[in-house]
């Protein structure tokens, strides 16, 4: 289909939280933009209609962290596959950390994933550049060059800057040229060798513990450096109850500030590593049922402002060894629709709310105009059914990696289009379009 087809979504709930519409209504794209919402434009005619009755019609979502693989494992996985297993979750934005290989920190590395990107087609891809050459903590990367080229903000990943100093100096080169670091708060020192939660199960099952002061000693620091540099930063996968009420503080004093969460950390606890589920071994850890709460709480209030998927696709086996031994992360992709929506279930938010944290929220972080349906805008569209009844399976799983704590889970909501760039990217069997 071509970009310049013109499609009218009929009948749908729409819920656009930016705009704050939440209704019943039409839409009408054209040339891959929104081209009107509500009523049907003059001398507008479709070639395609979906029909979206009983269906919730939202803005495409927006992830903060997806690990394509590539470059570099192409093995494990691969933009065209994890974009196309994106689609499926109706995710049309996606951001890539820098610890690719070869490292996102020149800008032919930014241009030659967003080229391949284009190719596969199936999402818009946002590069993360690297705050330090090679993530090595310790020489400042060309981080200009990198923004003129794609990057969206810098970041060093899960690499540990050296020090402090060095540190000091990223924010303050980030801060002159308005450019946003994204820090994952963690002191490697107090960190150590830990592989889970520092608390009781982990004592009972003899796994060294992280503690959540390594999270909210980091996020102290870096708190005191945004005040100092001026810099905006944003926090990346918030684990602790205490770290998010720094940030909520740090937020009442108008510094600029902001965070996400990873949808698994709110609804698993470090409970759920008792029979040593390698599935479970993550980073940061799965914490105590209490921080579980506080972190949704920050989520209610909007001191966290957005959930991702933090999608990791691992090889098969990368899961199959002793609990220490293992990989850390999981895949995330197509559960980051339908975990947001279980919070709507349980009260801990409500739809629209919902909707925000993975549409307006993220992208208003990175201050870029997706995530909301407006006319003029691109058409990326997220399409649906809130009533769909369905449990994860491994081999149903989309994208190449299948490792997820969540097999065996029923979920409410099923994805049944997706539309990027007024293109229907993703349409499932039991979905028509006229």
């Amino acid at each position: 289909m071509s970009a310049s087809t013109s499609i009218q979504i009929l009948g749908g709930r729409l819920i656009d939280p930016a705009n704050r519409i939440d209704q019943i209504c039409n839409l009408y794209i054209h040339n891959g933009k929104i081209l009107s919402v509500g009523d049907r434009p003059d001398n507008f005619t479709p070639q395609q209609t979906i029909d979206a009755t009983g269906k919730i019609v939202c803005p495409g979502l927006v992830d903060l962290s997806v690990r394509l693989r590539e470059p570099g494992d192409e093995h494990i996985a691969t933009i065209s596959s994890e974009t196309s297993a994106a689609a499926k979750a109706g995710i049309t934005t996606l951001c890539c950390p820098p610890d690719t290989d070869p490292v996102i920190d020149t800008p032919a590395v930014v241009t030659l994933i967003l080229r391949r990107a284009k190719r596969a087609a199936k999402a818009r891809l946002l590069p993360i550049g690297a705050m330090t050459q090679k993530l090595a903590g310790e020489h400042l990367s060309e981080m200009v060059a990198l923004k003129r080229a794609g990057c969206v903000a810098m970041s060093n990943g899960y690499a540990p800057l050296s020090n402090t100093l060095v540190e000091r100096r990223a924010l303050e080169y980030a801060a002159t040229f308005g450019i946003m670091a994204i820090l994952r708060p963690e002191d490697r020192h107090l960190r150590n060798n830990g592989f889970a939660h520092e608390g009781p199960v982990s004592a009972r099952l003899g796994l060294p513990g992280i503690p959540e002061a390594a999270e909210s000693v980091a996020v102290a620091r870096d708190l005191a450096l945004a005040e100092h540099t001026g810099c905006r930063i944003h926090f990346h996968l918030l684990s602790s109850g205490t770290a998010a009420r720094m940030i909520e503080q740090a937020q009442h004093q108008r510094l600029p500030v902001s965070a996400n969460v990873a949808a698994h950390q709110l609804h698993l606890t470090e409970m759920d590593i008792e029979d040593f589920d390698s599935n479970c071994h993550l980073n940061p850890p799965l914490r105590s049922l209490a921080d579980r709460d506080a972190l949704r709480s920050a989520l209610a209030k909007g001191v966290i402002g957005a959930i991702c998927s933090d999608h990791q696709p691992l090889k098969d086996d990368a899961k199959e060894a002793p609990f220490p031994s293992t990989a850390t992360g999981m895949s995330g992709l197509q559960t980051l629709l339908p975990l947001t929506l279980k919070l709507v279930d349980e009260g801990v938010l409500s739809l629209s709310e919902a909707i925000a944290r993975i549409t307006s929220g993220p992208a208003d972080i990175l201050e870029l105009p997706y995530g909301r349906l407006n006319a003029g805008s691109s058409a990326d569209i997220c399409i649906f059914d809130p009533d769909q009844h369905w449990v994860l399976k491994k081999d149903e799983i989309p994208g190449a990696g299948h490792n997820t704590p969540f097999i065996g889970w029923e979920f409410q909501g099923k994805v049944t289009h997706t539309l990027f760039e007024g293109r229907i990217v993703f349409q499932s069997d039991s979905s028509t379009v006229a």
